[in-house]
């Protein structure tokens, strides 16, 4: 792996969000970009909504090879670039950038990530009942992607107008976040989606409403928050013997397509999770 050595033909990813200091991105994607041999580096911007204008037409005028976004920029910036993948039409949301000639693209890989990091961990989802909890930015992107593979979805959500909207942009059935509404479907699910802030740094004690004793024992549950990476959700679905997905995974796999897409090059996927793992513990 070789040093970080900074000179006049390094190029330039990064991610740009407001805000963004406490991002991972930077040092999973560096470490990657050692490991390749490349003599590129990728930078975290922070960008004040009102200027993601100017940021974007910086990246086209400067050759920025390619950018990440994250909240809030994830839906504005898509009057800004020339075309979008299908993934992106879909989802209704970009959280990458990149060149396809002299056209930039906007990209979704959170959709793919998820998918990826499923199966990584052994669960195929084709044709099952999923629970996804919340109705934001990542849930939509996990809604697009269980769809495409003939999942049938439900969608919880505290704010059930948001669950309505939801589930109505991908042929779903919102419920209401509550234990009396939620009783009633735990027994059909073979797998739940924790894609709320549960459960999140600092809030560690907060969970989801789940009742562990009507969840079929084959059932498994994944958890997008990373930080901690065993979440409450997560520990008490172990306790019950349940197979546990951490959030992770999509982290890495959604950020290894867009390495990809920027270098043409196969992700060091094992790299980039050892360094985010790393990185948590700082």
């Amino acid at each position: 792996m070789r040093s970080v050595y900074i000179d006049a033909h390094t190029q330039l990813v990064g991610v740009l969000g407001y805000p963004v200091r406490h991002s991972l991105s930077p040092a999973m994607h560096n470490a990657a970009l050692r490991k390749v041999g490349l003599n590129w580096v990728y930078l975290a911007f922070e960008v004040p909504p009102d200027a993601l204008p100017q940021a974007i037409a910086g990246m086209r005028g400067l050759g920025i090879r390619g950018l990440n976004l994250t909240i809030p920029h994830k839906q504005a910036v898509i009057p800004l670039v020339d075309g979008l993948t299908e993934a992106a039409q879909r989802v209704g949301a970009v959280n990458t950038l990149f060149w396809d000639g002299a056209h930039l693209v906007g990209d979704n890989t959170d959709a793919e990530g998820f998918l990826r990091a499923l199966r990584e961990a052994g669960v195929e989802p084709a044709g099952q009942t999923v629970l996804i909890l919340g109705a934001g930015g990542a849930a939509r992107a996990v809604a697009y992607a269980l769809s495409q593979q003939a999942c049938t979805l439900l969608i919880a959500n505290r704010t059930h107008d948001r669950a309505e909207l939801l589930a109505k942009a991908f042929h779903a059935q919102a419920i209401e976040m509550t234990h009396e509404a939620l009783r009633r479907i735990w027994a059909d699910v073979d797998g739940i989606v924790n894609c709320t802030a549960l459960g999140m740094t600092p809030d560690t004690e907060s969970m989801p409403p789940v009742d562990w004793n009507l969840i079929p024992n084959d059932a498994w549950v994944c958890d997008l928050v990373y930080r901690p990476v065993q979440t409450r959700l997560l520990v008490e679905a172990q306790q019950h013997g349940l197979k546990t997905i951490d959030g992770i995974g999509m982290l890495v796999h959604q950020g290894a397509l867009a390495f990809e897409r920027w270098t043409g090059c196969p992700a060091p996927v094992a790299v980039m999770r050892d360094t985010l793992k790393r990185s948590d513990r700082r």
